[in-house]
């Protein structure tokens, strides 16, 4: 009978043959949208220091996410992302538009006790005022970010796609997730996430509140190998 750490290997080894296809990570920072980017995917997050420990050797991914998840939006798989990336102008960035950014942040301001930023993640929008008053937290967030490296798995962009999308994210998250249940590939000890106001954030290892609480079903995976090898 397979197990969850079987399933664990199933999908590293279905990334490393996303890399090899691919090219490789890029590392966020590097990236602008001069790249070439499929329209649609998803895409995981590796953070430097965080190793896999139970399920072989290498990053552990610490964020799963994607985009477009209504037949209506428009938006591009490279503007998700630059949108976790920040400004290549100003460095800094906009937490309320990416909830990254806003994880990250929390945790940066809660492990760094001279920082006071009451206005973090309240309101969907803030004056130019707040903004600028953010502006400094929003660059270290950018330089945090900016230092992961990524693998991204095109979807097709046809009708329909965004639930295959929807489908491939919720389960890759509830799998790598560590909210309950023994721990597999567990955070390092100097995870910055460990200074999340999120439970769900330090319970999962994962900067992701959606889906860290769920079961998965193991039939993601024939998606995820179909597109990996690019059919």
């Amino acid at each position: 009978m397979r197990t969850k750490l079987d399933d664990v290997r199933r999908l590293y080894s279905l990334l490393d043959t996303l890399e090899r296809r691919t090219g490789g990570k890029r590392q966020l920072a590097q990236c602008s949208g001069k790249l070439n980017w499929p329209r649609r995917g998803l895409y995981s997050f590796f953070e430097s220091g965080e190793e896999r420990s139970s399920s072989g050797t290498g990053p552990r991914v610490v964020r799963v996410g994607t985009h477009a998840l209504t037949s209506t939006s428009r938006t591009t798989l490279w503007h998700r992302l630059s949108q976790h990336r920040g400004s290549s102008n100003t460095g800094g960035g906009n937490h309320r538009g990416s909830i990254f950014r806003l994880l990250v942040g929390e945790a940066l301001a809660n492990r760094d006790q001279v920082i006071a930023l009451e206005s973090w993640g309240q309101g969907s929008s803030a004056t130019a005022a707040v903004r600028a008053h953010e502006l400094e937290h929003e660059k270290r967030v950018s330089g945090y970010i900016g230092a992961m490296q990524l693998l991204w798995l095109e979807t097709p962009d046809v009708s329909g796609s965004e639930r295959l999308r929807g489908v491939i994210e919720r389960n890759a998250i509830g799998l790598l997730s560590n909210y309950a249940g023994e721990p597999l590939d567990a955070a390092s000890p100097n995870w910055l996430g460990h200074f999340s106001l999120r439970i769900k954030v330090r319970r999962s290892g994962l900067w992701n509140q959606n889906h860290v609480d769920e079961s998965y079903d193991r039939g993601f995976l024939n998606e995820f190998e179909r597109l990996a090898n690019g059919e």
